[in-house]
């Protein structure tokens, strides 16, 4: 039954109006639906949701990423947007001005206001 449910990510954040600020005026995203307990954006077809809570940013781990054509142009679009990227030196994960290349596939990490991990990544053919 799942398999033919759509999926839709929901981020934890502790300040719901810094957040929608922060992905509507730097992400450049339009939420579709607002209450005061949830707030909704629809990217590509897909819809992801975000919620305040007192345990908003305390993942340390990637909570949703967005697939790209051209990570370069978005990476440059975003950092003009005031967007830094995360460098990391871990084993089986390095970057190279903000940009980790695996197995066809190029990408890079940043963190909104709270903390959580997002990503933009781009595949090649493998």
């Amino acid at each position: 039954m799942l398999a033919d449910a759509p999926l839709a990510a929901v981020i934890p954040v502790t300040d719901l109006g810094r957040a929608v600020a922060y992905y509507r005026d730097t992400l450049g995203l339009n939420p579709v639906r607002e209450s005061s307990e949830e707030v909704v954006f629809r990217c590509g077809g897909t819809e992801f949701g975000m919620y305040e809570t007192p345990y908003g940013g305390q993942a340390g781990h990637t909570l949703a990423s967005w697939k790209v054509a051209d990570l370069a142009a978005e990476m440059a679009e975003l950092r003009g947007r005031g967007v830094v990227f995360e460098e990391y030196d871990l084993p089986g994960l390095k970057t190279l001005d903000g940009i980790a290349e695996a197995d066809g596939m190029r990408a890079a990490w940043f963190k909104d206001p709270d903390g959580n991990v997002l990503c933009v990544n781009e595949r090649g053919e493998v």
